[in-house]
């Protein structure tokens, strides 16, 4: 078979292109994919660089925005003192300040550390102090000085009033008033306490140091702020007049006995004195301050009802 060759025109030949054209048409379309490449590698670094821009500007925002914030709340503050609004809150601050600096100040310059105590005799010092002083704020002499202006502690077993008297920021002095008890008698296992008008003002299960018992006394009921229900009432001053005379001697009998009479017996432990009746009953108590001491120990009466100024015989009949 022959072969035939197959012109081309020049037109077909630029179209138709040599192997040289082809291999540089392909390192052209490499140079460009290349090229699109660097363009895209490009493309994303300045993404990256534009967003760290980005997040840079917005920190700076922030803090520019705090900065002003800041700046508004102090301009605020400022503004709210200027106004009367604000004016009042620091006012009301600086009293209230002022209310606890002088709270402090008061608890403490008015304390009370000394505490003198004077004419108690059925309370210790140390009840007296509990009685008077009670409450949180007891300890201070400017709280007790308001408590009891012009008023003193009432209601206290065995004391009329007791007042108050503020002597220095803390010192104290109370003033104890107790009731004049003449004596007291028994009536169902209780010490009935009587005044000088017979009236029976207390009721206890204690004895009282310096306040004789008083018997032979006919009575059928006690009660209690109501007179003691006896035929001579006079009895009740007579009891009083010997228990103050006693109080002068410093004696302390252990028991008063009426007779049918009236007649004084006084006991002192195994040794009784016949009284009598109450004239010249000061100097009969004095002459006993003497004697009782040489009768210590010894059991008898001691006849003194019939001592006077003219008979001053005193004769003790053993038993």
């Amino acid at each position: 078979m022959k072969k035939t060759k197959v012109k081309l025109t020049n037109k077909e030949k630029r179209k138709s292109p040599v192997p040289n054209e082809k291999y540089r048409n392909k390192k052209a379309e490499n140079k460009k994919a290349e090229n699109k490449k660097d363009i895209n590698r490009k493309n994303i670094n300045k993404k990256v660089v534009n967003k760290k821009l980005a997040n840079k500007k917005v920190v700076k925002r922030k803090v520019v925005k705090e900065k002003v914030a800041k700046e508004k709340g102090t301009s605020k503050w400022i503004m709210l003192l200027g106004s009367s609004k604000g004016f009042g809150l620091l006012l009301f601050t600086f009293f209230l300040l002022v209310i606890m600096l002088s709270v402090l100040y008061v608890s403490q310059k008015f304390k009370v550390r000394t505490v003198y105590v004077q004419g108690n005799k059925h309370y210790t010092n140390e009840e007296i102090q509990d009685m008077v002083m009670a409450g949180k704020l007891g300890d201070n002499s400017l709280y007790l000085s308001l408590k009891y202006r012009n008023k003193g502690v009432e209601n206290v077993p065995f004391v009329e009033k007791m007042d108050v008297e503020i002597l220095s920021p803390d010192t104290i002095k109370i003033y104890v008033y107790e009731k004049a008890l003449a004596g007291y008698v028994e009536y169902l296992g209780r010490n009935m306490y009587f005044d000088k008008d017979g009236i029976i003002v207390e009721s206890s299960g204690e004895k009282t140091l310096g306040i004789p018992q008083v018997t032979g006394l006919d009575f059928g009921y006690v009660v209690l702020y109501e007179k003691l229900p006896v035929e001579n009432d006079t009895v009740f001053r007579l009891v009083l007049n010997i228990t103050q005379v006693l109080n002068k001697y410093e004696l302390a009998t252990d028991r008063i006995y009426f007779d049918s009479k009236y007649q004084i017996t006084l006991y002192f432990g195994d040794a009784k004195a016949k009284i009598g009746g109450d004239d010249y009953l000061d100097e009969k108590v004095m002459k006993l301050k003497t004697i009782l001491p040489e009768l210590k120990g010894k059991k008898g009466t001691l006849r003194m009802e019939n001592y006077s100024e003219d008979m001053q015989n005193i004769t003790f009949e053993l038993e």
